[in-house]
């Protein structure tokens, strides 16, 4: 029998940290070695598992040789901590953190040259099935116009969210351009007619919507609607899981959920 991948959460008590928790301590594909969180954090030192005396929240990073691979759902600064942890101690890192910028992206790229690291705006595989979909759709219909909505609870803080770029990159590569040539991001005024090949974006905020993503292919006489509607917060938890028991043990690389995707359709 395979020995457990050993595990450790960064930004375990985040929305995202609970989630995992609560799908890993019923997975005997992991060991959990360490939940982590910020030096602020008011669970800092309380148990992991109420009633359970064994890990503890921290924000001390485990030995050389402890870990297998390493989920961060933290932010810039702690993703920044998982980095170097690591890369000094070659431990392949699955990270879901978004709002990073250029500076922030580069170092991923380069941190992809050391460390199996995978990354990923959206963790929920039908997500990464949408996208597959759209980057279909956008090769092949490329006169149509295209944009894309997306939903987040009233809480969020970056508009438009992290898959919803994803979506518009996948697309954009698909038709040859990027999203710094094609992007718009706002529509107000008398704005004239929609210029050629653009893709535009709408954002809505409110309650307690989990996440909800369209792409709208817009031709003469007929549209393409691509839609995906999370329910469900731990989807992207199990998807994150998923991803890191895939991603333990594999050799330094850029990856993301299409190649595992991709692998398992190959099988």
């Amino acid at each position: 029998m395979a020995s457990s991948v050993r595990l450790a959460i960064n930004g375990a008590t985040g929305r995202m940290g609970q989630a995992l928790l609560a799908l890993v301590k019923q997975d005997a594909r992991f060991t959990l070695v360490a939940a982590l969180t910020s030096p602020q954090s008011p669970k800092l030192g309380q148990p992991v598992f109420a009633g359970e005396n064994g890990l503890h929240f921290t924000h001390g990073w485990p030995a050389a040789g402890a870990l297998d691979v390493v989920v961060d759902f933290s932010g810039p600064s702690g993703l920044a901590e998982a980095l170097t942890y690591c890369e000094s101690h070659s431990v392949a890192l699955v990270t879901g953190t978004t709002g990073l910028d250029a500076t922030f992206a580069q170092r991923l790229n380069a941190s992809a040259q050391r460390i199996a690291l995978l990354r990923a705006a959206n963790f929920s595989l039908g997500v990464a099935v949408l996208t597959r979909l759209l980057r279909e759709a956008a090769a092949a219909l490329p006169e149509w116009d295209l944009d894309i909505v997306e939903a987040h609870h009233n809480r969020k803080e970056d508009a438009p969210s992290g898959t919803a770029l994803a979506l518009g990159e996948a697309a954009a590569a698909a038709r040859n351009t990027s999203l710094r040539e094609s992007a718009v991001y706002a529509r107000e005024g008398r704005t004239g007619p929609r210029e050629h090949g653009t893709i535009g974006f709408a954002v809505v905020r409110g309650g307690d919507v989990v996440g909800e993503h369209e792409a709208l292919l817009m031709g003469q006489g007929e549209r393409l609607e691509l839609v995906h509607r999370a329910t469900d917060r731990s989807i992207f938890a199990r998807g994150a899981l998923e991803a890191a028991h895939w991603l333990s043990g594999r050799d330094a690389g850029d990856y993301d959920l299409d190649a595992m995707l991709a692998e398992r359709s190959a099988r």
